[in-house]
């Protein structure tokens, strides 16, 4: 599979590009989240929200970790931005369609709602796009 992947791709800096700023969105949110929600029980369904998601604790420690990943793999390069973009990209498509199924019983630990899940798919989307346009050739 890895053969039909693309290499030294000429969007290659877009899309390194859209994973920085995908990044920063997913950091800002578990930032954001964090403040949000200090003092809240980790998987708490509360009210808490960060740039008009809702959020708990667990959701922006997930993010911060996230969010922090994806600016350093991108920053480094070398393609290690292409392993980690697929990965946590495919993490947020799964978390997403994960939360969408227990969005609305007591399993969604994650406070998610639907504009969540369409958030978290379009975050995976744009990393997962990214993992597979960056990769360079080895020298």
């Amino acid at each position: 599979m890895a053969s039909h992947m693309p290499v030294n791709h000429s969007l290659r800096p877009l899309y390194r590009l859209l994973a920085l700023l995908t990044g920063l969105f997913v950091l800002a949110f578990g930032v954001l989240g964090f403040l949000e929600s200090q003092g809240d029980p980790l998987f708490e369904a509360g009210g808490a929200r960060a740039l008009g998601l809702r959020t708990n604790p667990a959701l922006a420690y997930a993010c911060l970790g996230a969010g922090v990943l994806v600016l350093l793999a991108t920053l480094v390069g070398h393609n290690l931005d292409r392993l980690v973009n697929t990965w946590i990209g495919a993490a947020f498509l799964i978390a997403g369609t994960a939360m969408l199924a227990l969005m609305n019983t007591e399993h969604n630990v994650l406070n998610f709602t639907l504009a969540s899940c369409i958030a978290a798919y379009a975050v995976g989307s744009v990393l997962l796009t990214a993992g597979m346009y960056v990769r360079v050739a080895r020298r």
